[in-house]
């Protein structure tokens, strides 16, 4: 069995991970060709090129890009056709994902299976429509995706999301995270997460750091730690050198894949809160209850375009899912760092309706029940 896999970003990486572990374990045979990062070369795939590449997020972002997007996208179409694969798995990074299944289509029957499903209940509907002229089974994360899938004709099905599966980290392990770097139980620790991509770091950070210089008047026993994504962390570390309030920072380069992962679990859970750039980061928070306020912008042009495409009222994951609204949100115009602090600092004060949202998220997405992964492997091995 021949399956091409492409993933664009870190989250890809990790579902696509996880995806070809479960194909393994029932198809062991399996062999695999595409673009992914260290979780899917974990599993034995030869990325033909480096899947940072990708990692572009907004319509004035990848402009710029454009050429050589094109050319990527007609590399990968050629050779999913030349090795005669015997379906087609895209993860998410749908700009460049869906352009691949179009012109693998026109040339070929291959099967084409897009993992995580458009977000249609949030912005632009359209999408799903136009994405079954060329995807013919989706594999969604969340409960409420698949009838937006099959009102298009395509094949859809609830996999659940891989953070379901990760382990729980113990009390005992949290202590001992604090204790290995030094960090007071007595104080508070606040988790920053700037995001995996180096467009957003570089937009965002400065905000996280004004941010924390807003709160440091009130809280100067404040303890910071950053779990840097890999492909930022120099970005990081220079961002960060100005920081009135200054940040321990992870770097996941210093060790070993599964080592960087566990001590990154152990950040997650040893916080007490947390202010991260939104995205599928708020479902690891929830898993470990750890509260947080989100923040999201992007450049003026892609903004303008974009929130007038915007038809839902919350972008972030806990609030979708457990459809409350506990998850403060500073978006585009709202993302300033005195508006994001006072929000910290209220929600410091009982995080307790937020820490139930984030339970029933979790129970909701399946927690307990079949790895993703191979909910995932199954899925597509039935409608192949």
């Amino acid at each position: 069995m021949r399956v091409f896999v492409i993933a664009g970003e870190l989250s890809g990486d990790k579902l696509g991970g996880a995806l070809m572990a479960g194909l393994k374990a029932l198809r062991p045979e399996v062999s695999f060709d595409g673009v992914g990062g260290p979780m899917m070369q974990d599993q034995g795939l030869v990325s033909r090129f480096d899947m940072n590449e990708l990692s572009v997020m907004g319509i004035a972002e990848i402009l710029p890009k454009y050429r050589h997007f094109k050319m990527r996208i007609r590399q990968m179409a050629d050779a999913i056709v030349a090795a005669n694969s015997d379906v087609l798995i895209t993860i998410d990074s749908p700009d460049f994902s869906l352009r691949v299944a179009k012109q693998v289509k026109a040339s070929s029957n291959i099967r084409c299976v897009h993992y995580v499903a458009p977000t249609v209940w949030a912005w632009r509907p359209k999408r799903a429509a136009k994405m079954a002229k060329v995807i013919d089974h989706v594999l969604a994360l969340f409960p409420f995706e698949p009838p937006y899938m099959h009102a298009e004709g395509m094949d859809c099905d609830f996999v659940g999301h891989p953070v379901m599966s990760e382990p729980v980290v113990t009390q005992e392990q949290s202590k001992a995270f604090r204790a290995e770097h030094g960090l007071s139980t007595a104080d508070p620790l606040l988790l920053v997460l700037p995001g995996s991509r180096r467009g957003e770091v570089s937009r965002l950070g400065p905000v996280l750091g004004d941010t924390l210089a807003q709160l440091a008047p009130q809280y100067s026993n404040l303890q910071v730690v950053l779990p840097a994504a890999a492909p930022v962390v120099d970005m990081v570390k220079e961002l960060t050198s100005s920081w009135v309030v200054k940040p321990l920072i992870l770097d996941p380069r210093t060790l070993a894949l599964d080592a960087a992962m566990a001590q990154k679990r152990c950040a997650f859970a040893a916080a007490d809160f947390a202010l991260a750039v939104s995205g599928t980061v708020a479902l690891e928070l929830a898993a470990a209850r750890t509260p947080m306020v989100s923040i999201f912008d992007m450049g003026w042009i892609s903004r303008q375009i974009i929130k007038r495409m915007v038809i839902t009222d919350t972008g972030n994951l806990i609030n979708l899912v457990s459809d409350t609204r506990h998850v403060p949100e500073f978006v585009a115009e709202r993302c300033r760092p005195e508006l994001i602090a006072d929000g910290l600092i209220e929600l410091m004060k009982d995080p307790s309706a937020q820490r139930a949202a984030m339970a029933d998220t979790m129970e909701k997405l399946g927690q307990g029940g079949e790895a993703p992964g191979l909910r995932a492997a199954k899925a597509v091995l039935a409608r192949l």
